[in-house]
């Protein structure tokens, strides 16, 4: 697959609602050396990223006002919120062990990287638009969910990534779903994409016409293993959500006890 792609112009065969495309090539093996140090590695991409993610917070706030008045973003304010939703996307593909390649600092996606995104800008709903921040809220619950999820266990899949020099199939499955989920969200948020985050146990195994680009993750057609993981990351993230929750509580009801 080539750059993302981010033209205005629809494209014969496109669904009416395009939603945000995850393009991950699977590694056959991973180098061992490079999984122990991952997150050490990623450290510099975390510094850009932090830098990245303010411009895009007052790009994505011109953005909504000028979406309002255009029922769109503006060219340019479409293209830094892609780039920087692409860059955060491939750093995050490496932090979970989907690829071994190491991330470019590149705002454009090189064509031989083995993690793209596609996103393709259309008109917007004002009314839609003005609410985006209350209507993503179900979702970021999910995404907030799954993503703890996967994280509650992440020493266990470094472990067994680490063990066997690759990611099992059902777990790739997962992660990249998990992965994908996060990326939609952040894409509706942003203002990229109307199409309202979904397919978190993966597609169909005909969503992608014959003759499209495919790859491991598209489309992301999932194994009975790979749909028990998410079930599996759901269900811890809803109890470390509980258990902070009663934590917090609890912690309260101290505190004030010993206030008064």
């Amino acid at each position: 697959m080539t750059d993302a792609q981010w033209s205005p112009e629809p494209r014969a065969g496109d669904a009416d609602e395009f939603r945000p495309v995850l393009d991950i090539v699977e590694p056959a093996r991973q180098r061992r050396l490079t999984v122990f140090f991952r997150l050490l590695l990623l450290i510099p991409h975390a510094v850009v990223l932090f830098f990245l993610e303010i411009a895009a917070f007052f790009t994505l706030v011109f953005g909504w006002f000028a979406a309002l008045a255009l029922a769109r973003l503006p060219g340019p304010v479409y293209r830094f919120l892609a780039q920087v939703l692409a860059y955060r996307t491939r750093v995050g593909a490496s932090a979970m062990l989907l690829v071994d390649s190491y991330p470019p600092f590149s705002l454009s996606q090189p064509p031989q990287y083995p993690v793209h995104i596609d996103v393709r800008p259309t008109r917007l709903n004002r009314l839609a638009v003005f609410f985006r921040l209350f209507l993503v809220i179900p979702a970021a619950i999910v995404q907030g969910l799954v993503t703890s999820g996967w994280s509650a266990l992440a020493v266990l899949w470094w472990l067994i990534t680490l063990i066997l020099g690759r990611m099992p199939r059902p777990l790739f499955e997962a992660t990249a779903a998990t992965l994908r989920y996060e990326m939609r969200v952040s894409a509706y948020f942003s203002l990229l994409s109307p199409a309202y985050p979904k397919d978190l146990f993966g597609d169909d195994a005909l969503s992608v016409p014959q003759g499209r680009p495919r790859s491991a993750t598209r489309p992301l057609v999932m194994s009975t293993g790979g749909k028990a993981l998410i079930v599996l990351f759901l269900v811890l993230g809803l109890l470390g959500s509980v258990t902070t929750s009663v934590t917090r509580s609890s912690s309260d009801e101290t505190e004030y006890s010993a206030g008064r």
